[in-house]
């Protein structure tokens, strides 16, 4: 497999480390210097989620807090012949009220981009319950009934990563579309009317591998490609080598034709981001907020090990799969070359237990799914070289990432200026039986509007995913759509994380 060369480029990290943090530090007081002469953000009516600075003017007395996700457990074993204890780079997809998950299958014994892996599909109705469609497309190993959608034409198995196209003039028969592919073979495009029935869209690849270069082109895990509703342009998310593992971007008009790639900075409110390898990205639009791409990635972390070869061996790891460890972080990026790493603890942490921390377990899959009417579910690959490999289950409340966090003793938050359209706010949040949130509407020189004052606001107390915020007057907004404002969040033991002006008038 890779672990010949993964081991060669270990000694690389702590030499490009030292680059990454000037580099990250570059980008920081430069972005920062740019946002105190920046120009009001125009929100219009989109949903905006407290994970990041992009909103943010001032904290006082309140915080950015990142969530843990529950743990809800196994919901899907990778238990069939061809599928094993390498399964992995699932996709999640939601297609109307059908949920999807693609994984690659990948028994024991198989090597990398072989015609030994194949690809499966697994449906549900609701995210938790999964179950394989007998398609009966291809014959593997002498088992013709099964969940296998892409066989027999190696490499393309090792990481097919499909998404639905959302291009509003896009084919019908390219609804779905894929990218997949190794060094050797560059990236080749497939598509689909239903996400079963693949073809090549070209035999040739549309992202080949371009020599010479500044960086190493390493396509051999997730290569992850959609289309921007907000740049309006398709754009992909690869893994490169640049001393350590770490993401490009490169574009499309037409999936076809794609710019050369573009390294991915990482930045951080206060500080440089510290040089971390990333084995998968994960960048995708999040299903309530397109215009914010959330990366769930895997932070991976080479020749770091945590159970002794005796318990490797009880849990019939395979040979040499404890040496290195990986967990999930959180990103977020709204487009263009910089990922946002306000968060640079854990997202979802290893479980109890020896057989979480092996090598390339713990990876998320790439997409998230609505799982109930506040819920939302990330999901990962877990006991990976193992006989336990499985898919596994985390939920969080709805845009419930993060939060602008106030305790007991309270405090404040002031937006940056922006322009909203729409007629009334709408807030996800969260208070204790003694919290509150305020919401003050103020002009660009920071005096309240008269009648939007936080003492004219009536207390909002509770815990919902949207509640309309009112003031003495009520709640239509509309007579200050497309002025300059800036918010201030009056709060008391409470959380907020998400706000949205929407489009029709309150009362």
């Amino acid at each position: 497999m890779r672990r010949s060369r993964d081991k060669a480029r270990k000694a690389a990290v702590v030499k490009a480390s030292g680059r990454s943090w000037i580099v990250g530090w570059c980008v920081l007081v430069c972005g920062t210097s740019a946002l105190a002469q920046q120009a009001p953000l125009e929100i219009g009516v989109r949903r905006e989620l407290f994970l990041d600075q992009y909103l943010i003017e001032k904290l006082d007395h309140v915080r950015l807090q990142l969530h843990e996700p529950r743990d809800e457990g196994t919901v899907f074993s990778f238990d069939q012949p061809w599928e094993g204890i390498h399964c992995g780079y699932c996709t999640m997809i939601r297609d109307g009220e059908r949920m999807r998950v693609y994984y690659r299958g990948m028994p024991s014994g198989t090597l990398d981009g072989t015609a030994g892996e194949v690809t499966c599909v697994a449906d549900s109705d609701d995210g938790i319950h999964w179950t394989r469609q007998k398609l009966s497309l291809f014959e593997v190993n002498g088992a013709h009934e099964n969940n296998i959608v892409l066989a027999g034409d190696p490499p393309f198995s090792h990481n097919f990563s499909p998404v639905i196209d959302t291009r509003p003039e896009c084919p019908p028969e390219q609804r779905y579309k894929a990218l997949s592919g190794l060094d050797s073979s560059g990236l080749i495009a497939y598509v689909s009317a239903d996400g079963l029935h693949w073809t090549k869209l070209r035999s040739e690849p549309v992202i080949p591998r371009r020599a010479p270069f500044k960086f190493d082109w390493m396509f051999d895990s997730q290569n992850v490609a959609f289309w921007s509703e907000s740049e309006q342009k398709y754009v992909c998310y690869f893994r490169v080598w640049n001393g350590v593992r770490t993401i490009a971007r490169c574009e499309s008009a037409d999936f076809v034709q794609w710019s050369d790639p573009v390294l991915m900075s990482y930045v951080t409110a206060d500080h440089p981001s510290p040089t971390e390898e990333l084995y998968t990205n994960q960048t995708h639009p999040y299903f309530r907020a397109p215009h914010l791409y959330v990366a769930i990635a895997a932070r991976f972390v080479p020749g770091r090990q945590a159970i002794s070869d005796q318990e490797a061996a009880a849990l019939h790891v395979a040979d040499g799969y404890h040496k290195d460890l990986s967990d999930a972080v959180l990103l977020t990026t709204r487009g263009g070359h910089v990922y946002d790493r306000t968060f640079l603890s854990s997202f979802i942490r290893p479980g109890i237990g020896a057989r979480n921390w092996v090598s390339r377990t713990n990876y998320p899959a790439l997409g998230i799914l609505q799982t109930g009417p506040t819920e939302m579910s990330i999901y990962t690959n877990q006991d990976n070289a193992q006989p336990t490999a499985h898919l596994h289950r985390y939920s969080l409340r709805l845009d419930g990432f993060a939060s602008v966090h106030a305790d007991y003793n309270g405090g404040e938050l002031l937006t940056k200026q922006l322009i909203f359209s729409g007629g009334h706010l709408d807030l996800n949040f969260s208070t204790s039986a003694v919290g509150s949130i305020r919401v003050e509407i103020q002009d660009e020189s920071g005096q309240s509007i008269p009648g939007f004052a936080a003492a004219d606001c009536v207390e909002v107390i509770g815990n919902e995913i949207d509640r309309t915020v009112s003031w003495k007057s009520g709640s239509n907004v509309r007579s200050l759509a497309g002025r300059t404002v800036r918010l201030r969040f009056v709060m008391k033991d409470a959380d907020l994380y998400a706000m949205r002006f929407a489009q029709d008038g309150g009362g």
